[in-house]
This record gives C-alpha cells, sequence and structure tokens, in this order.
C-alpha cells in the first residue's frame, strides 16, 4: 500500500472503501457469468445480434473486475478469494437464466445493468471529493453500465417491434 498515494482519501475511511468495492467486485464476476452464460444458452430471433453483444458486456464485466481488483490492492486490501463470497456480499446478484428466449435474456440483463448503475452512481457519490482515483475507476465503469443499458435496451426493442411487426403481418 503507498502511503502517499492513500494520503489524497479523505473523509472516508479505507476500510468503507474497500468493503464496497469487494461488493462491486463480486458484481462484476457475477455479471460477467451471466452475460457469458447468456450468450451460450440464448434462443430466438436474432439471438446472434444478442450473443455478439452479451459477449462484449462479458468481457467489460471481466475488465471491470480486474480494475476494481487493483484498486482494493492498491488500498491494501484483498479482493474476495473465493467464488462463494460472490454470492454473498453481491449487490445485484445472480440470477440464473430459465427462459433461454433472446427477449426474456436481455430482459434479465437490462434489469443487471440497471442494478449496476444505481450501485455505481451510489459509489461515484460516496467517493466524490474524498478518493479520486476511486472516483474515478467508478465513474469510468459507470459510463460502461449506461452505455450496457442502452445497447441492450435497443435490442431488445429492435427485436420486440420487429416481432410486433410480424404478427400485424400474419394476422
Amino acid at each position: 500500500m503507498g502511503k502517499r498515494g492513500n494520503s489524497i482519501i479523505k473523509g472516508i475511511e479505507l476500510d468503507e472503501i474497500i468493503t464496497v468495492l469487494n461488493k462491486a467486485y463480486a458484481d462484476e464476476w457475477l455479471a460477467y457469468y451471466q452475460y457469458f452464460i447468456e450468450a451460450k444458452v440464448i434462443r430466438g430471433i436474432m439471438k446472434d445480434a444478442a450473443i455478439a453483444e452479451l459477449t462484449q458486456h462479458a468481457a467489460d464485466e471481466l475488465r471491470h473486475a480486474n480494475m476494481i481488483a487493483d484498486r482494493i490492492l492498491q488500498l491494501g486490501g484483498t479482493p474476495l478469494l473465493s467464488p462463494k463470497e460472490w454470492f454473498i456480499h453481491a449487490n445485484c446478484g445472480y440470477e440464473e437464466p430459465k427462459d433461454f428466449d433472446v427477449v426474456s435474456i436481455l430482459e434479465d440483463s437490462i434489469k443487471g445493468e440497471q442494478c449496476a448503475i444505481s450501485i455505481y452512481s451510489q459509489l461515484a457519490e460516496m467517493t466524490k471529493d474524498k478518493d479520486i482515483v476511486t472516483y474515478d475507476i467508478v465513474s469510468q465503469i459507470l459510463a460502461d453500465e449506461v452505455e450496457h443499458e442502452e445497447d441492450l435496451q435497443a435490442l431488445h426493442d429492435d427485436i420486440t417491434e420487429f416481432i410486433t411487426d410480424i404478427k400485424k403481418k400474419i394476422n
């Protein structure tokens, strides 16, 4: 742990930052796995576009987990060491896909992104003007999560609109 680097943290306890970052770390690993497995089991119309989106988001979530782990280590903490701990400490949790239909998968993914946006908004507020390094990392991740929600919602809307149009033509 760098003494000078950590001396810039003001008005917030190191243990508190490490705890909330570990919760976010757990979320990122579970989000990674959720996107990974959803890309494998998804079925239905325009699934290839959804697979591409889910695969990219999985890579982003893994990158986020790496960023957070690095910051936890910089602060003198230890990232959660066991996947079992991810389920215990996660904010957003993990919901296994129950319906593999593309629309259902996208809806589940959108919910996950909305939770992540809420969590990272809180972390940004918590670290703003107190821990600039963590604030910067959290802000970068928050921007990605907002983009993920937008991408997934656009794809969801395109697919549902396409299905609606097809149904109109059939009837």
